[in-house]
């Protein structure tokens, strides 16, 4: 096992959906991250059509599986609410919320974060919320559904069911800033420097990460609102013209070789904002059980 990774500095993002996706056993993966990997900083997802697939049945048997694991390590947990959360599709409505009409889905969303937040507030492993990830966007996702107004409800039931744990939103695009209700306490920063562009047919590097710029945008986000911001998802995994596990080594290496790992956390780490959540765990775990520990060998290093 590695030496444990401080909580304060780094923490990593993990979903089993990314984990079937790749073909990996959800389990053994967050056991390698925290056990091989050595993380103690985890963002997990509730997501609502896993965890209630019929109106008013549910099953968190395999978030439970997920929150004890992490909490017998000693780790801590931000958890995610709400109908929006990472990984594709983006927008996790149960086929029968969808089907209904928008007052009645409202509802419904309503009562599975009450749901959610009743059941996990009394772990002390939980240490945070993050609420409709990248609430405000349209353009990446299927069945996207701005509401801002129901966004405001949605904060607004969390801290009243929950007044004590701070409520995390991240920027709907990477120069975003919150200056219209709701207003969170933490602001989550996205950091993605390497994609696949489909209208080119090739790989387009993000203009404007500059250090510089994003302690600005911390600064104003504190001198305006008085919240504190930090790098809630830093990209570590390729995003290639096909699926992860589809594409060879060489071809994920395109866009998260060695150099632009090093790169991507060498800014993130300039810019001060921590903690910092990578983004990427299963795949480096996918590449581990594929024979090779290169990618997570780079990670480690620079971290550590």
């Amino acid at each position: 096992m590695t030496e444990v990774i401080d909580p304060k500095r780094f923490g990593v993002s993990f979903s089993m959906k990314q984990c079937w996706g790749l073909g990996v056993d959800p389990a053994n993966t967050l056991n390698w991250l925290l056990q091989e990997a050595g993380f103690r900083r985890f963002r997990l997802m509730s997501y609502w059509d896993e965890h209630e697939k019929q109106p008013g049945k549910y099953d968190f048997s395999r978030l439970d599986a997920q929150i004890e694991q992490i909490s017998k390590a000693g780790g801590v947990i931000t958890l995610c609410l709400g109908a929006r959360q990472p990984r594709w599709p983006e927008n996790h409505w149960p086929q029968w919320a969808w089907k209904a009409s928008k007052a009645e889905r409202t509802d419904a969303l309503l009562r599975y974060i009450e749901t959610v937040v009743k059941r996990y507030r009394a772990n002390p492993a939980i240490i945070s919320y993050q609420l409709e990830n990248e609430a405000l966007l349209k353009s990446f996702g299927r069945r996207p559904e701005v509401d801002r107004q129901r966004l405001r409800k949605e904060f607004q039931l969390v801290k009243q069911l929950d007044p004590t744990r701070p409520i995390i939103m991240s920027t709907s695009t990477s120069w975003g800033m919150p200056l219209r209700q709701p207003i969170p306490d933490i602001v989550g920063f996205s950091y993605y420097h390497v994609y696949w562009n489909k209208r080119t047919q090739s790989y387009h590097k993000a203009g404007g990460h500059y250090v510089f710029l994003h302690r600005l945008r911390s600064l104003l986000i504190k001198l305006l609102l008085g919240k504190p911001s930090f790098v809630h998802e830093l990209q570590l995994e390729p995003w290639g013209p096909t699926g992860i596990d589809k594409m060879t080594f060489e071809e994920q290496d395109k866009s998260m070789g060695s150099d632009q790992i090093e790169h991507s956390i060498s800014l993130a780490k300039r810019t001060k904002l921590y903690p910092i959540d990578l983004w990427g765990g299963e795949w480096w775990y996918w590449r581990h059980i594929h024979g090779d520990d290169s990618t997570w060998h780079n990670v480690e290093q620079m971290i550590g």
